[in-house]
């Protein structure tokens, strides 16, 4: 079988091997497993390879580098009009070497995968789109358009789209679904926290707008100025790094918040199991990674009512959902800390929950996608 992978996920080439974001990666390399030959069509960067970047596992890859899109400002806009047809040129050509075709969503050369795709009925597809599928989220036109793309039997066929989150009213051929990071072997029998002493707390994602890790250290501070001694551990890079670090010097944070940048999974694993909390307060998700290996091992997560954020925390019972709003925030989580046993409680359910969703089951789903051929 020859796979095909559309995404917009820049690459990086080191001796004949194609690298990037390692947790996008370790998911492909287990759908990689039960293909023959391997396409995949993406724009490339000449970045230097980092801590989180990783390399395909596969004998038979084929590379087909594509332009990036971006709209940020008229040139860039320009440029990417441009390519567009060239774009579209590479995709279709891939599209008619492809046995099963693999678009990741959502982002600009999703979108371009999705329209392509129509042209193709007979072919076998998926897609995994990444971020919110709620119907009634605020996204961008390009968002809409895919989910609309997606979701019509009449345009998209064979396609079987991994969404996260369980939404009504949806077409046949949307499929709830999940991630997963650690294996069976990775479970371990639930920490005991002691929450009456210091609280660890975690943040585990970029530093950007969209993540507000300013609000995780704004907790963390109001916490310590209520007379509770937190401390809070930041691990991620973006462009709010300068700008987070600022803070915490002018607030002299630096004895209870430290920012860390991108560790390694080991380093983050054993980081989970020393704290207490993990705070996200994201103004959008897809499936939070983050929280659930949190949950794995039994931190109790602090989150936005986001996307499948409710359902994962079932609805409060698994943790703590806020909104983003620093006083209610945390009132909520000073409330909480008064009731040990509920504290204990939401550890143990998170870890139950989210110890279900091993690495040994996700490959068990996808090979049904591909080996088994499940058509929809």
């Amino acid at each position: 079988m020859r796979f095909l992978i559309i995404t917009h996920v820049f690459h990086k080439p080191k001796a004949q091997q194609w690298f990037t974001y390692a947790p996008y990666v370790r998911e492909m390399n287990l759908w990689l497993n039960y293909v023959d030959e391997v396409e995949i069509v993406a724009p490339t960067t000449d970045t230097p390879i980092s801590e989180i970047d990783i390399a395909y596992q596969h004998n038979k890859i084929k590379f087909t580098p594509i332009p990036s899109l971006a709209f940020i400002n008229f040139s860039r806009g320009l440029k990417s009009l441009l390519a567009i047809p060239f774009i579209f040129y590479k995709l279709f050509q891939a599209c008619k070497r492809a046995d099963h075709i693999h678009l990741r969503c959502p982002g600009n050369i999703g979108l371009l995968g999705c329209m392509v795709q129509v042209f193709f009925p007979k072919k076998l597809k998926t897609a995994k789109y990444a971020g919110n599928w709620d119907p009634n989220a605020k996204q961008p036109l390009s968002y809409k358009l895919q989910k609309k793309i997606l979701s019509n039997t009449n345009w998209t066929k064979n396609m079987t789209a991994l969404v996260y989150g369980e939404w009504h009213n949806q077409t046949k051929n949307i499929k709830s679904f999940f991630t997963a990071t650690f294996k069976n072997e990775d479970r371990e029998a639930i920490i005991f926290r002691d929450y009456s002493a210091d609280l660890h707390f975690i943040f585990v994602g970029s530093l950007v707008e969209g993540k507000r890790p300013l609000l995780a250290i704004q907790i963390v501070e109001a916490l310590i100025n209520r007379g509770m001694p937190s401390y809070l551990a930041l691990y991620g890079e973006g462009v709010l790094k300068k700008q987070l670090q600022q803070y915490i010097d002018q607030n002299n944070l630096g004895n209870y918040i430290a920012l860390h940048g991108n560790q390694t999974s080991e380093t983050i694993k054993a980081a989970l199991k020393q704290s207490h909390f993990s705070i996200l307060a994201s103004k959008s998700e897809g499936w939070p990674k983050a929280l659930a290996e949190a949950m794995f091992y039994g931190v109790i997560p602090i989150a936005t009512s986001i996307s499948c954020v409710p359902n994962m925390l079932d609805h409060g019972k698994r943790g703590l959902l806020i909104a983003p709003d620093l006083e209610s925030a945390v009132n909520k989580i000073e409330n909480c800390l008064l009731d040990k046993a509920l504290l204990r409680e939401q550890s143990i359910k998170a870890s139950e929950w989210s110890q279900q969703y091993t690495l040994e089951l996700f490959e068990s789903e996808i090979k049904n996608l591909i080996v088994n051929k499940i058509k929809v």
